[in-house]
């Protein structure tokens, strides 16, 4: 079954140094990019993270400093891929929880204004644990009957990912063939920003996903304590949190300083110089009696 798409849909796939979206760094990208007419594109690309790749990943992707040496920085080729998935919807396997929010970082820190915005986003791996509680190996191998003997390898899990969700709508009448719904349903969370740390509640209202103010309306916090949005700005949060709270700011409105008008105050009226007071009696008593 082909999808049905009206825009083009990229799948991809990321290996890193780690696994902290904030400091973490890629080290290799693949995407396949399926446009409309079924027409496939694929573009991988080894890289080098500017930091070293940590022991617990490089056994998990097999790749190392060595590996990467010389190679190009994700700054060098930060356009030529921010073009290539230009007006695509978005598709992978953990790809909301992990892969787009670190992409959005490498773009952002490239000086490119990456945005998930206008874009649908597809995580197969949401599908596949609403529908089934498995990993990708398992996913291949329960919808595609088929081995995943190179995993790990970002094209090889990045085509096995397309060729998976191509299955689950075969197999499930539940899932429309249609990007704006499989982007809707392999939602787990109404996410602002893309790891989750603000969300949207029940009434569509941005709210704090996290910490002593989770379930609390972003703009209610930052008019009662203008301290917590420089103390986010400052801290280890994801670049591209910090643009959604920078974004939500910059829509409310300021605070109105309360405008104090001086009270009027009582002319003090000039004695006249005929009215008789008590000192000018004293005065001519002396004068007369002296």
């Amino acid at each position: 079954m082909n999808l049905k798409l009206t825009k083009p849909l990229a799948f991809f796939d990321l290996e890193t140094t780690g696994l902290n979206i904030a400091s973490d760094r890629i080290v290799e990208i693949s995407i396949v990019k399926i446009m409309p007419n079924g027409d496939k594109e694929v573009k991988t690309k080894l890289l080098n993270p500017t930091i070293p790749i940590s022991k617990e990943a490089a056994e998990i992707h097999g790749i190392k400093d060595e590996d990467v040496k010389g190679k190009a920085t994700f700054n060098d080729v930060a356009n030529e891929l921010n073009e290539f998935i230009n007006g695509c919807d978005l598709a992978g396997y953990n790809s909301n929880r992990f892969d787009i929010p670190l992409l959005a970082e490498e773009f952002l820190r490239a000086k490119i204004d990456f945005n998930v915005a206008n874009r649908k986003l597809v995580d197969v791996q949401n599908i596949f644990h609403k529908m089934e509680q498995r990993t990708l190996v398992a996913a291949y191998k329960f919808y595609c009957n088929k081995d995943l003997t190179d995993a790990h390898s970002a094209e090889a899990d990045t085509t096995a990912t397309y060729e998976i969700l191509e299955a689950q709508i075969e197999k499930y009448s539940d899932l429309k063939n249609d990007t704006e719904f499989l982007s809707q349903f392999s939602q787990m969370t109404n996410n602002v920003d893309l790891l989750g740390r603000i969300v949207y509640n029940s009434k569509n209202i941005e709210v704090f996903n996290f910490g002593k103010h989770k379930g609390k309306a972003v703009t209610e916090i930052l008019e009662k304590e203008p301290g917590y949005f420089n103390w986010m700005m400052n801290g280890d949060f994801p670049l591209y949190t910090k643009k959604v709270l920078k974004e939500i700011k910059s829509k409310m409105k300021p605070a109105s300083k309360p405008t104090f008008k001086p009270k009027p105050q009582a002319k003090k009226s000039k004695p006249n110089s005929t009215e008789v007071t008590a000192d000018k009696l004293d005065m001519l008593k002396n004068k007369f009696n002296s």
